[in-house]
């Protein structure tokens, strides 16, 4: 490609709207172009990006045998109600009309829109399994679409549906997804963890997220280095502290904390260590009040508490149910003296504490020294409703967690029965038996990717991209172009052979100034730079720059091609 012959639309400032990284150095770079809130053109440059991510992908789903369609991207509200969800979808379906007055929504996923043509089409166990996928443009009406394409309202997805005769099918399928996902993301040239997830709103049993690392990340992600754990911290077990509760050694008593209502506060003004303080939070649940009780510390795990028995509609109280309940004001209530009226929830952490400090329920004082089956009773529920940390035994017992940041690329589900039941997607046993598919869901944010790969790749100069999945893999920075014969006729010769070679080449031909060249070519991300210039030609060489170093070489013209070929 001849930059001549290209568009480029690379900007020196940053849009006022932008946040991370990824969508500053996208719209520098002229990647995308904003035409309204959470919705971008992908530019010619960052098509490219995308093509290339798409190819990857594609080319892994084939060869495990998946098959690609394409499904109609708005869908009937007749499919949704079957399965319940167009009223419980929420409002990031965007429903629309058609002329007749009859309703759709712009599909956010396909899981009704595949089933329906499962149970239509696949008559008997002789069919069984299959796999279907397509690579296509969905729409999620974001309440606040913010990051670029990171979060955008219209984004392309790669979505794939198996349907089995049995779990164990379903089951061998869902591991081969897995590799599948673990081969896009090596050969993106991606750092990233699978890890162990929650099924939210898709629904169905086993889940597991994939993950590119990057501190800009939106998810916590707890692993154990000397295992192979891993999970989202919603998802992750936090184990209790070994041993058992140790016996009440101090008296229970009232201290005064005047303005102190946040447990490091009261820690502080005690001087005491904030693993000593329990804190109170107040929560609704069917028209029950409850306190879940938490190490002060620890945060709470809303995923978890939200599967305890009781808690699926949960929220938090209001300030005015919480001094109708505990005669007291936020900031000072506790367990302590409460009415049976109150249903306590204690963290398996809070449950094998002794001698804490917690609310009183009594403005501006606390009590120390509490102890359960003493001062209070014993709590109705224990359960693990906090959020791991850095340090907690791992779940497997292979060693301690660690922490990082990850931003979701890829999910896969093993949604089982929940869909072909609601709509009746069944098939004929050996037996002439009529049976009900088993399925499988497996996501890719395409256009995420894109994102993801920047910022965990970039530096004050620009994009660093992988090869794979860079716009071009070569730059050539022709200095004196539009001057000079010998530099031309290098150029297009180094440039066609690269071609020839297979390698996706761009020849910056505009005769621009060096620096602008070197620039633009860091700030799209371009792996590999080969300088062609009068000088370095007298001696038969071009100079060669990777995009990660700081240093040149020079390498001889007569082996460029090759040198490039090796390129990593």
């Amino acid at each position: 490609m001849r930059a001549s012959q290209f568009f480029f639309n690379t900007q020196k400032e940053a849009p006022n709207e932008a946040e991370l990284q990824s969508h500053i150095l996208m719209v520098r770079a002229g990647l995308i172009k904003r035409l309204g809130s959470g919705l971008y053109s992908w530019m010619p440059l960052g098509l490219r990006v995308l093509r290339k991510v798409e190819a990857i992908v594609r080319d892994e789903m084939n060869k495990a045998g998946a098959l690609e369609l394409l499904m109609p991207a708005v869908q009937p509200k007749e499919l949704w109600e079957e399965t319940g969800r167009w009223a419980v979808f929420g409002p990031q379906m965007l429903k629309i009309q058609d002329r007749h007055e009859r309703e759709f929504c712009f599909g956010p996923t396909h899981e009704e829109v595949i089933t329906d043509i499962a149970r239509k089409e696949i008559r008997s166990y002789k069919q069984l399994p299959l796999n279907f996928y397509q690579i296509q443009t969905k729409f999620r009406d974001e309440i606040r679409p913010r990051f670029g394409v990171m979060r955008a309202r219209e984004f392309m997805m790669k979505d794939a549906y198996s349907f089995h005769t049995d779990f164990a099918s379903l089951e061998q399928t869902y591991q081969t997804m897995y590799q599948v996902y673990s081969n896009v993301f090596t050969r993106l040239g991606l750092k990233f963890r699978a890890v162990k997830a929650d099924t939210g709103a898709i629904g169905g049993d086993g889940s597991h997220e994939f993950h590119v690392l990057a501190d800009s990340g939106e998810d916590g992600l707890a692993y154990c280095e000397s295992s192979d754990f891993a999970a989202n911290v919603e998802l992750a077990e936090a184990l209790p502290p070994a041993g058992s509760r140790a016996s009440a050694a101090t008296v229970m008593q009232e201290v005064e904390t005047p303005k102190q209502t946040a447990c490091e506060d009261v820690a502080k003004l005690l001087g005491i260590s904030i693993e000593k303080t329990v804190k109170a939070i107040a929560l609704v649940a069917g028209g029950q009040f409850y306190l879940a009780l938490l190490r002060g510390d620890h945060h709470l795990n809303e995923v978890k508490l939200g599967k305890l028995a009781g808690m699926s509609d949960f929220r938090f109280a209001t300030e005015d149910e919480i001094r109708v309940n505990l005669n007291c004001p936020p900031g000072f209530i506790g367990p302590v003296g409460v009415g049976a009226h109150v249903a306590v929830i204690a963290d398996k952490a809070v449950a094998l504490m002794s001698d804490f400090v917690c609310g009183a329920n009594k403005p501006k004082y606390h009590l120390r020294g509490v102890n359960f089956g003493r001062d209070l009773p014993e709590p109705a529920v224990v359960a693990d409703i906090r959020n791991v940390i850095e340090g907690d035994a791992s779940p497997d017992g292979k060693g301690v967690l660690s922490l990082c940041r990850g931003i979701e690329v890829g999910h896969i589900f093993q949604l089982r029965t929940k869909y072909s039941e609601a709509m009746s997607a069944t098939y004929l046993d050996e037996n002439g038996q009529t049976q009900v598919m088993e399925m499988g869901c497996y996501g890719i944010g395409v256009s995420r990717i894109v994102g993801a790969a920047i910022e965990q790749g970039f530096d004050e100069r620009g994009i660093i991209f992988p090869k794979s999945m860079a716009p071009f893999e070569v730059v050539i920075c022709a200095i004196g172009y539009d001057k000079s014969e010998v530099v031309r006729a290098a150029a297009n010769r180094l440039h066609d052979e690269l071609l020839a070679a297979g390698v996706d080449v761009l020849l910056d031909d505009r005769g621009e100034r060096p620096g602008v060249m070197f620039a633009e070519a860091d700030l799209m991300g371009v792996p590999h730079r080969l300088v062609i210039g009068e000088r370095g030609l007298a001696e038969g060489s071009v100079e060669y720059k990777a995009r990660v170093e700081a240093s040149t070489q020079l390498v001889s013209l007569a082996s460029a091609v090759e040198f490039v070929q090796k390129l990593a």
